[in-house]
């Protein structure tokens, strides 16, 4: 059997964190849950360099006795890596477009940093080249340099998690997917105003939650959204998404706990694979 905790949206630098006593009270604690594996499922820090370097640190000094999984949020995304970085192998570590095993389970971890195409924005009348003007001017994204458009970044993502989840179906393999961005409109939250809504657009894609749904994945494990959910099902597959969020004076999102390491401990969530 295997203990696997998981979360997400963590936003160290946003949120203005001791780095060193936050990963001193998370060590401990998974130690202290006997978690085998710790799955981080993206937005660690606005710079890819800090989050490999955090996640090498909690690696170090968990084991043997806890793995750790990440795979890149939009955020981590912002500085410090490019396109083909985050398509390369990285570490260990990095979860992304791989298949990796839980021993003496039946469960295997599929990673994809996952992205969007724009399908989730309730917006007739907008075209593929407004989306991306608009990103360029008002979203965080804007920044983040690729080689493709948004809805063939959204196709290779595609592409690579249905291979994957062939592999693992060859093997009679249960799947846990991680991604960082949302596969199903059940997450989304449509809003009247335009300018709200094409927000959406960013978010992730519902053809990810119907290739997720033809394979019969078991479980999925996703943040972005910022709205904490208990587990839900679809289709036969359960939804995880509970990240933890800002906790700041401007957007303070923390619902559990009065300080970082207590909502973690609250939005941490824990599954027994067997």
């Amino acid at each position: 059997m295997r203990k696997v905790a998981m979360t997400s949206d963590n936003h160290f630098d946003i949120n203005r964190v001791d780095i060193a006593a936050v990963v001193a009270q998370q060590v401990t604690y998974l130690l202290t849950q006997q978690v085998t594996d710790y799955l981080i499922a993206g937005d660690l820090f606005n710079d890819f360099r800090e989050t490999v370097a955090y996640v090498e640190q909690m690696a170090q000094q968990l084991q043997p006795h806890c793995r750790v999984f990440f795979i890149a949020g939009n955020h981590d995304m912002v500085r410090g890596t490019d396109f083909s970085e985050l398509q390369s192998r990285v570490n260990t570590h990095y979860a992304h477009q791989k298949l990796i095993t839980f021993p003496g389970t039946d469960y295997v971890l599929i990673g994809n940093n996952g992205w969007y195409d724009y399908q989730f924005a309730q917006l007739p009348g907008k075209t593929m080249t407004d989306f991306a003007h608009w990103k360029k001017a008002f979203w965080i994204d804007g920044v983040i340099e690729q080689p493709l458009s948004d809805p063939e970044r959204m196709d290779l993502v595609l592409a690579t998690t249905e291979k994957q989840l062939r592999q693992a179906k060859a093997q009679h393999k249960k799947v846990l997917f991680m991604t960082h961005f949302v596969p199903q409109d059940a997450y989304i939250i449509h809003q009247q105003r335009a300018l709200l809504e094409t927000g959406n657009a960013y978010m992730g894609s519902p053809r990810l939650g119907a290739l997720l749904q033809q394979y019969q994945v078991a479980y999925v494990l996703f943040g972005h959204t910022h709205f904490k959910y208990p587990p839900h099902q679809i289709a036969g597959t359960t939804y995880l998404c509970r990240p933890v969020g800002y906790g700041t004076k401007r957007r303070h999102e923390w619902r559990f706990g009065r300080d970082f390491i207590s909502e973690w401990r609250a939005c941490l969530q824990i599954l027994d694979l067997t």
